[in-house]
Protein backbone atom coordinates (compact mmCIF):
# COMPACT_ATOMS: atom_id res chain seq x y z
CA UNK A 1 0.00 0.00 0.00
CA UNK A 2 1.11 3.44 -0.81
CA UNK A 3 2.35 5.27 2.37
CA UNK A 4 0.63 8.78 1.63
CA UNK A 5 -3.00 9.11 0.80
CA UNK A 6 -2.04 11.66 -1.73
CA UNK A 7 0.11 12.73 -4.59
CA UNK A 8 1.66 16.18 -3.67
CA UNK A 9 -0.49 17.77 -6.43
CA UNK A 10 -1.98 20.99 -4.67
CA UNK A 11 -0.28 24.40 -4.18
CA UNK A 12 2.03 24.49 -0.58
CA UNK A 13 -0.50 26.97 1.10
CA UNK A 14 -2.66 23.29 1.76
CA UNK A 15 -1.83 22.44 5.41
CA UNK A 16 -2.73 18.78 4.70
CA UNK A 17 0.11 18.49 1.82
CA UNK A 18 2.92 20.10 4.30
CA UNK A 19 5.39 17.51 5.43
CA UNK A 20 5.52 18.85 9.09
CA UNK A 21 1.68 18.76 9.45
CA UNK A 22 0.71 15.56 7.61
CA UNK A 23 1.77 12.41 9.08
CA UNK A 24 1.94 10.27 6.27
CA UNK A 25 4.16 12.63 4.37
CA UNK A 26 6.55 12.94 7.03
CA UNK A 27 7.78 9.07 6.20
CA UNK A 28 9.22 10.54 3.18
CA UNK A 29 10.24 13.90 5.13
CA UNK A 30 13.99 14.86 5.86
CA UNK A 31 12.52 14.87 9.34
CA UNK A 32 11.43 11.97 9.97
CA UNK A 33 14.91 10.53 10.49
CA UNK A 34 14.25 12.26 13.95
CA UNK A 35 11.52 9.94 13.84
CA UNK A 36 11.20 6.54 15.67
CA UNK A 37 10.27 3.12 13.44
CA UNK A 38 7.32 2.49 15.42
CA UNK A 39 5.97 6.21 16.01
CA UNK A 40 5.49 6.03 12.02
CA UNK A 41 4.31 3.07 11.76
CA UNK A 42 1.89 3.44 14.45
CA UNK A 43 0.65 6.77 12.66
CA UNK A 44 0.44 5.52 9.17
CA UNK A 45 -1.29 2.46 11.04
CA UNK A 46 -3.88 4.86 12.56
CA UNK A 47 -4.56 7.09 9.65
CA UNK A 48 -5.20 4.04 7.36
CA UNK A 49 -7.81 2.78 10.16
CA UNK A 50 -9.36 6.63 10.04
CA UNK A 51 -10.06 6.67 6.55
CA UNK A 52 -11.05 3.35 6.17
CA UNK A 53 -13.32 3.64 8.62
CA UNK A 54 -14.28 7.52 6.80
CA UNK A 55 -14.71 5.37 3.94
CA UNK A 56 -17.06 2.25 5.12
CA UNK A 57 -19.19 5.46 6.71
CA UNK A 58 -19.71 6.99 3.26
CA UNK A 59 -20.52 3.64 1.65
CA UNK A 60 -22.68 2.15 4.23
CA UNK A 61 -26.31 3.66 2.97
CA UNK A 62 -25.12 2.02 -0.41
CA UNK A 63 -23.93 -1.32 0.79
CA UNK A 64 -27.72 -1.33 2.56
CA UNK A 65 -29.31 -0.15 -0.87
CA UNK A 66 -31.06 2.91 0.30
CA UNK A 67 -28.41 5.82 -0.83
CA UNK A 68 -30.11 9.01 -1.91
CA UNK A 69 -27.84 11.90 -3.67
CA UNK A 70 -29.01 15.07 -4.01
CA UNK A 71 -27.15 16.74 -6.73
CA UNK A 72 -26.62 20.98 -7.02
CA UNK A 73 -24.42 20.63 -10.44
CA UNK A 74 -20.95 19.99 -11.56
CA UNK A 75 -20.86 23.60 -12.57
CA UNK A 76 -23.04 25.22 -10.12
CA UNK A 77 -21.04 27.63 -7.94
CA UNK A 78 -23.48 29.82 -7.04
CA UNK A 79 -23.62 29.69 -3.19
CA UNK A 80 -27.24 30.43 -2.47
CA UNK A 81 -28.73 28.16 -4.70
CA UNK A 82 -26.13 25.33 -3.28
CA UNK A 83 -26.69 26.29 0.26
CA UNK A 84 -30.92 25.96 -0.72
CA UNK A 85 -30.39 22.26 -2.08
CA UNK A 86 -27.67 21.49 0.81
CA UNK A 87 -30.30 22.59 3.34
CA UNK A 88 -33.43 20.81 1.53
CA UNK A 89 -31.24 17.55 1.02
CA UNK A 90 -30.72 17.66 4.82
CA UNK A 91 -34.37 18.19 5.48
CA UNK A 92 -35.20 15.77 3.29
CA UNK A 93 -34.04 12.61 4.40
CA UNK A 94 -31.23 12.32 1.93
CA UNK A 95 -28.23 10.22 2.67
CA UNK A 96 -25.18 12.39 1.06
CA UNK A 97 -25.02 15.61 -1.09
CA UNK A 98 -23.27 15.95 -4.13
CA UNK A 99 -21.80 19.38 -5.14
CA UNK A 100 -19.29 20.90 -7.58
CA UNK A 101 -15.65 20.81 -6.60
CA UNK A 102 -14.68 23.63 -5.26
CA UNK A 103 -12.93 23.86 -2.01
CA UNK A 104 -15.39 27.00 -0.60
CA UNK A 105 -18.55 25.50 -1.37
CA UNK A 106 -17.28 21.98 0.25
CA UNK A 107 -16.85 24.74 3.40
CA UNK A 108 -20.63 26.16 2.88
CA UNK A 109 -21.89 22.43 2.47
CA UNK A 110 -20.24 21.20 5.86
CA UNK A 111 -21.36 24.33 7.73
CA UNK A 112 -25.04 23.29 6.82
CA UNK A 113 -25.10 19.43 7.30
CA UNK A 114 -23.61 16.79 8.45
CA UNK A 115 -24.54 14.71 5.46
CA UNK A 116 -21.56 13.65 3.30
CA UNK A 117 -20.36 15.88 0.74
CA UNK A 118 -19.09 14.12 -2.31
CA UNK A 119 -17.85 16.85 -5.11
CA UNK A 120 -17.82 16.43 -8.57
CA UNK A 121 -15.67 16.90 -11.73
CA UNK A 122 -13.80 15.72 -14.96
CA UNK A 123 -10.55 17.09 -13.24
CA UNK A 124 -8.90 15.17 -10.88
CA UNK A 125 -6.33 17.41 -9.66
CA UNK A 126 -9.01 19.40 -8.62
CA UNK A 127 -10.00 16.59 -5.84
CA UNK A 128 -7.37 17.22 -3.34
CA UNK A 129 -8.16 21.13 -2.41
CA UNK A 130 -12.05 19.54 -2.13
CA UNK A 131 -10.69 16.90 0.36
CA UNK A 132 -8.60 18.77 2.28
CA UNK A 133 -12.08 21.21 2.54
CA UNK A 134 -14.28 18.41 4.04
CA UNK A 135 -15.19 16.11 1.02
CA UNK A 136 -15.50 12.79 1.93
CA UNK A 137 -16.23 11.27 -1.78
CA UNK A 138 -15.15 12.36 -5.30
CA UNK A 139 -16.66 11.50 -8.62
CA UNK A 140 -15.97 11.82 -12.32
CA UNK A 141 -19.37 12.63 -13.58
CA UNK A 142 -22.10 15.12 -14.02
CA UNK A 143 -21.06 15.30 -17.39
CA UNK A 144 -24.39 17.09 -18.65
CA UNK A 145 -22.92 20.87 -18.76
CA UNK A 146 -20.47 19.29 -21.30
CA UNK A 147 -22.73 17.40 -23.48
CA UNK A 148 -24.92 20.60 -23.89
CA UNK A 149 -21.26 21.79 -25.42
CA UNK A 150 -21.40 18.90 -27.82
CA UNK A 151 -18.69 17.12 -25.43
CA UNK A 152 -18.59 13.78 -25.35
CA UNK A 153 -16.39 11.38 -22.98
CA UNK A 154 -14.88 7.81 -25.06
CA UNK A 155 -14.52 4.86 -22.04
CA UNK A 156 -10.45 5.05 -22.53
CA UNK A 157 -11.08 8.65 -21.39
CA UNK A 158 -13.26 7.89 -18.16
CA UNK A 159 -10.63 4.92 -17.55
CA UNK A 160 -7.45 7.48 -17.48
CA UNK A 161 -9.44 9.76 -15.55
CA UNK A 162 -10.37 7.16 -12.83
CA UNK A 163 -6.81 5.78 -12.86
CA UNK A 164 -5.09 9.62 -12.24
CA UNK A 165 -7.98 10.15 -9.66
CA UNK A 166 -7.28 7.09 -8.08
CA UNK A 167 -3.17 7.64 -8.32
CA UNK A 168 -3.99 11.20 -6.59
CA UNK A 169 -6.16 9.42 -3.62
CA UNK A 170 -6.12 5.84 -3.66
CA UNK A 171 -7.89 5.76 -0.21
CA UNK A 172 -11.18 8.08 -0.53
CA UNK A 173 -14.44 6.91 -1.93
CA UNK A 174 -14.46 7.14 -5.99
CA UNK A 175 -18.12 7.17 -8.01
CA UNK A 176 -17.49 7.18 -11.42
CA UNK A 177 -20.26 8.07 -14.17
CA UNK A 178 -20.64 5.46 -16.91
CA UNK A 179 -21.62 8.07 -19.92
CA UNK A 180 -24.93 7.31 -21.37
CA UNK A 181 -23.44 8.63 -25.09
CA UNK A 182 -21.90 4.54 -24.77
CA UNK A 183 -23.91 1.80 -26.23
CA UNK A 184 -25.25 -0.14 -23.50
CA UNK A 185 -22.86 -3.38 -23.78
CA UNK A 186 -20.26 -0.64 -24.08
CA UNK A 187 -21.58 0.98 -20.36
CA UNK A 188 -20.99 -2.80 -19.11
CA UNK A 189 -17.56 -2.94 -20.26
CA UNK A 190 -16.83 0.13 -19.01
CA UNK A 191 -18.11 -0.54 -15.48
CA UNK A 192 -15.93 -3.72 -15.15
CA UNK A 193 -13.26 -2.13 -16.20
CA UNK A 194 -13.77 0.55 -13.14
CA UNK A 195 -14.09 -2.07 -10.66
CA UNK A 196 -11.06 -3.76 -11.57
CA UNK A 197 -9.38 -0.15 -11.27
CA UNK A 198 -10.56 0.12 -7.98
CA UNK A 199 -13.85 1.86 -8.22
CA UNK A 200 -16.03 2.22 -5.11
CA UNK A 201 -19.58 3.15 -6.90
CA UNK A 202 -20.67 2.77 -10.59
CA UNK A 203 -23.07 5.88 -11.59
CA UNK A 204 -25.69 6.03 -14.80
CA UNK A 205 -27.28 8.30 -16.23
CA UNK A 206 -29.38 9.03 -19.00
CA UNK A 207 -32.71 11.18 -18.01
CA UNK A 208 -31.11 13.98 -21.04
CA UNK A 209 -31.05 11.74 -23.90
CA UNK A 210 -34.69 10.30 -23.21
CA UNK A 211 -37.55 12.23 -24.92
CA UNK A 212 -41.05 11.02 -23.23
CA UNK A 213 -43.80 10.98 -25.71
CA UNK A 214 -46.29 10.32 -22.66
CA UNK A 215 -47.67 12.56 -20.07
CA UNK A 216 -48.30 12.86 -16.51
CA UNK A 217 -47.04 9.06 -14.92
CA UNK A 218 -46.22 7.15 -18.35
CA UNK A 219 -43.93 10.29 -19.27
CA UNK A 220 -42.31 9.88 -16.16
CA UNK A 221 -41.25 6.37 -16.73
CA UNK A 222 -40.42 6.53 -20.38
CA UNK A 223 -37.89 9.10 -19.15
CA UNK A 224 -36.17 7.06 -16.77
CA UNK A 225 -35.91 3.94 -18.95
CA UNK A 226 -32.29 4.82 -20.11
CA UNK A 227 -31.19 4.88 -16.97
CA UNK A 228 -33.00 1.79 -15.41
CA UNK A 229 -31.99 -0.25 -18.27
CA UNK A 230 -28.28 0.51 -17.49
CA UNK A 231 -28.91 0.22 -13.87
CA UNK A 232 -30.26 -3.12 -14.71
CA UNK A 233 -27.49 -4.64 -17.06
CA UNK A 234 -24.36 -2.92 -15.28
CA UNK A 235 -25.55 -3.94 -11.56
CA UNK A 236 -25.98 -7.58 -12.89
CA UNK A 237 -22.26 -7.35 -14.06
CA UNK A 238 -20.45 -5.77 -11.01
CA UNK A 239 -20.28 -6.57 -7.66
CA UNK A 240 -19.60 -2.78 -6.91
CA UNK A 241 -22.52 -1.14 -5.75
CA UNK A 242 -24.61 0.90 -8.87
CA UNK A 243 -26.04 4.54 -8.19
CA UNK A 244 -28.97 5.09 -10.63
CA UNK A 245 -29.36 8.91 -11.43
CA UNK A 246 -30.68 11.08 -13.83
CA UNK A 247 -34.40 11.38 -14.98
CA UNK A 248 -35.49 10.08 -12.06
CA UNK A 249 -38.59 10.75 -9.85
CA UNK A 250 -40.40 9.79 -6.69
CA UNK A 251 -42.16 7.35 -9.32
CA UNK A 252 -39.23 5.79 -10.86
CA UNK A 253 -37.17 5.81 -7.82
CA UNK A 254 -38.62 2.59 -6.35
CA UNK A 255 -38.03 0.67 -9.94
CA UNK A 256 -34.35 2.17 -10.17
CA UNK A 257 -33.79 -0.41 -6.13
CA UNK A 258 -35.82 -2.96 -7.95
CA UNK A 259 -33.71 -2.92 -10.85
CA UNK A 260 -30.45 -3.79 -8.82
CA UNK A 261 -29.13 -0.17 -7.89
CA UNK A 262 -28.53 0.36 -4.56
CA UNK A 263 -28.86 4.29 -4.06
CA UNK A 264 -30.58 6.97 -7.04
CA UNK A 265 -29.55 10.29 -7.36
CA UNK A 266 -31.67 13.62 -8.24
CA UNK A 267 -30.81 16.83 -9.14
CA UNK A 268 -30.65 20.03 -11.76
CA UNK A 269 -34.66 20.34 -11.79
CA UNK A 270 -35.35 19.82 -8.63
CA UNK A 271 -34.67 23.81 -7.85
CA UNK A 272 -38.08 24.31 -9.93
CA UNK A 273 -39.93 22.85 -7.43
CA UNK A 274 -42.14 24.61 -4.95
CA UNK A 275 -41.66 22.95 -2.21
CA UNK A 276 -37.82 21.11 -2.71
CA UNK A 277 -37.85 19.73 1.08
CA UNK A 278 -41.30 17.80 0.47
CA UNK A 279 -40.22 16.38 -2.74
CA UNK A 280 -36.89 14.99 -1.47
CA UNK A 281 -38.69 13.40 1.88
CA UNK A 282 -41.53 11.74 -0.99
CA UNK A 283 -38.55 10.33 -2.56
CA UNK A 284 -36.76 8.72 0.39
CA UNK A 285 -39.79 7.76 1.79
CA UNK A 286 -40.60 5.79 -1.54
CA UNK A 287 -37.32 4.34 -1.18
CA UNK A 288 -37.55 3.29 2.81
CA UNK A 289 -41.20 1.67 1.47
CA UNK A 290 -39.48 -0.25 -1.40
CA UNK A 291 -36.63 -0.99 1.11
CA UNK A 292 -38.90 -3.05 3.19
CA UNK A 293 -40.45 -4.68 0.92
CA UNK A 294 -37.25 -6.20 -0.48
CA UNK A 295 -35.12 -8.94 0.56
CA UNK A 296 -32.31 -6.73 -0.90
CA UNK A 297 -29.47 -9.22 -0.80
CA UNK A 298 -31.56 -12.34 -1.82
CA UNK A 299 -32.90 -10.28 -4.98
CA UNK A 300 -29.73 -8.70 -5.91
CA UNK A 301 -28.73 -12.16 -7.14
CA UNK A 302 -31.82 -13.40 -8.71
CA UNK A 303 -33.01 -12.56 -12.59
CA UNK A 304 -36.75 -12.83 -11.36
CA UNK A 305 -39.13 -10.59 -12.06
CA UNK A 306 -40.60 -9.27 -8.98
CA UNK A 307 -43.97 -7.60 -8.80
CA UNK A 308 -43.25 -4.28 -6.59
CA UNK A 309 -45.78 -1.75 -5.45
CA UNK A 310 -44.73 1.83 -6.73
CA UNK A 311 -47.83 3.63 -5.68
CA UNK A 312 -47.29 7.12 -4.12
CA UNK A 313 -49.17 8.96 -1.45
CA UNK A 314 -49.01 12.31 -3.02
CA UNK A 315 -50.64 15.93 -2.01
CA UNK A 316 -49.47 17.47 -5.18
CA UNK A 317 -49.73 17.84 -8.79
CA UNK A 318 -48.31 15.22 -11.27
CA UNK A 319 -46.11 17.38 -13.09
CA UNK A 320 -44.92 19.46 -10.21
CA UNK A 321 -43.68 15.73 -8.35
CA UNK A 322 -41.96 15.09 -11.37
CA UNK A 323 -38.02 16.44 -10.36
CA UNK A 324 -36.15 15.00 -13.13
CA UNK A 325 -32.67 15.83 -14.27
Amino acid sequence: MSSSIFSPVSPPSHTFFKPNQNPLLQINSPLSKRVSVSRRRNCLNGTRALLSTTKDTVLKDFHQRRALKIISGLQNLDRDNVAAVVTAADKGGATLVDIACDPDLVKLATSLTALPVCVSSVDPAAFPAAIEAGALMVEIGNYDSFYEMGLTFSSEQILNLTKETKRILPSVALSVTVPHTLSLPDQVKLAEQLEQEGVDIIQTEGGKCSSPSKAGILGLIEKATPTLAAAYSISRAVKIPVMCSSGLSSVTAPLAITAGASGVGVGSAINKLNDVVAMIAEVNESLSKNYSQLCCDTFHNLDVDVDVDVDVDVDVDVEEQAFID
